[in-house]
């Protein structure tokens, strides 16, 4: 089968949408398909305002059309809402090809944390980008309740996975400092809710791993908490594995992978029960939930890690994999 997917996310960004697309890509090769991502790296772009290292093409529907059509897939598959998918979008609609789209990031609920636009506007047009996929594919079904209540149709099931011979329980000794340490693994920026974790007061260490537009000025607020910046493969696994909570407070994810890579780690999440944590985490078994965070972290420091591994293995890559090809196999291109 050959596969075209186009998205407004890729390398070098650092988030769970480029780590899905093209974990998928690999894992979709390796079955044998045809994948060729579409990217803002192939157009001419700029930084996208109050987050520079997103890259946001400059008119891609000309060039776009002509590699779509150079390219002959038997599906096509629009990852996001900015303008390349809008571009693919526009193309697919004018040729009458049909195709699917994903949700991948609750946008509305980003912007609202960034710029005073209500809610219902940009559901709208998140609602009449997605309506002309012959389906959309979200993570969990917290998800996809939440966008039925807000009018999208045509929805199914893409759980994601986690790559167990990168992340894998490791030496607690690998981080010498004071027990119990703490880890955020993420943007760091607004819509992650991080200052929900820096502010926490809770005996031990903590450490947030990532990047993004607030890292600077977190960094200055907060000299007791370890920002060490992007880690990747390997040595992320190594800090995360000597944690003994995951802390993820967002309250905007749509699934949340790293928290699979803290239990494939053995280590439990401390979350808030919402979308994301609320269908990956196994309540009081891999990881607690609670409105109140701290709560949270303290009723997961008493988990069993064995619990974390076991769950973490019944997410994998190829199972993720099969069922996006599922969803494109019905509606392949004339």
């Amino acid at each position: 089968m050959k596969i075209a997917i186009v998205t407004d996310a890729w390398e070098p960004q650092v988030n769970g949408v480029v780590t899905t697309l093209r974990t998928t890509q690999q894992t979709l090769k390796a079955l044998g398909n045809t994948v060729e991502v579409f990217t803002p790296n192939h157009f001419k772009s700029i930084p996208c305002p109050t987050y520079p290292e997103i890259r946001l093409a400059l008119n891609p529907k000309p060039r776009l059309k002509k590699s779509l059509a150079s390219f002959e897939p038997d599906a096509i598959h629009i990852a996001t809402e900015g303008p390349m998918g809008l571009a693919a979008r526009s193309i697919c609609k004018k040729n009458k090809w049909a195709f699917t789209t994903s949700y991948h990031t609750q946008f509305p609920e980003y912007i609202r944390e960034r710029f005073p636009i209500p809610l219902n506007a940009s559901y709208a047009f998140f609602r009449w980008f997605h309506s002309g996929a012959v389906r959309t594919m979200v993570g969990t079904q917290r998800q996809e309740d939440l966008l039925i209540s807000h009018g999208f149709k045509n929805l199914v099931r893409w759980p994601r996975g986690v790559n167990t011979d990168i992340f894998s329980p490791g030496d607690k000794n690998f981080l010498t400092d004071p027990r119990p340490i703490y880890i955020y693994v993420g943007r760091v920026a607004v819509e992650k809710n991080i200052e929900a974790f820096l502010e926490l007061e809770l005996t031990g260490t903590k450490y947030v791993v990532g990047d993004g537009p607030a890292h600077d000025e977190l960094k200055n607020r907060y000299p007791k908490i370890k920002f060490i910046g992007y880690k990747f493969g390997k040595e992320l696994a190594e800090y995360i594995a000597a944690s003994d909570v995951f802390v993820f407070p967002s309250k905007t994810d749509t699934f949340g992978i790293v928290m699979l890579e803290a239990m494939a780690c053995g280590v439990p999440v401390a979350a808030y029960p919402v979308t994301g944590p609320i269908d990956v985490v196994r309540e009081n078994e891999t990881g607690c939930l609670n409105e109140d965070l701290a709560k949270a972290v303290k009723c997961a420091l008493k988990l069993n890690p064995k619990d974390c591994l076991n769950q973490a293995s019944d997410y994998t890559w190829e199972k993720a994999s099969m069922m996006f090809q599922s969803n494109l196999s019905a509606i392949k291109l004339p």
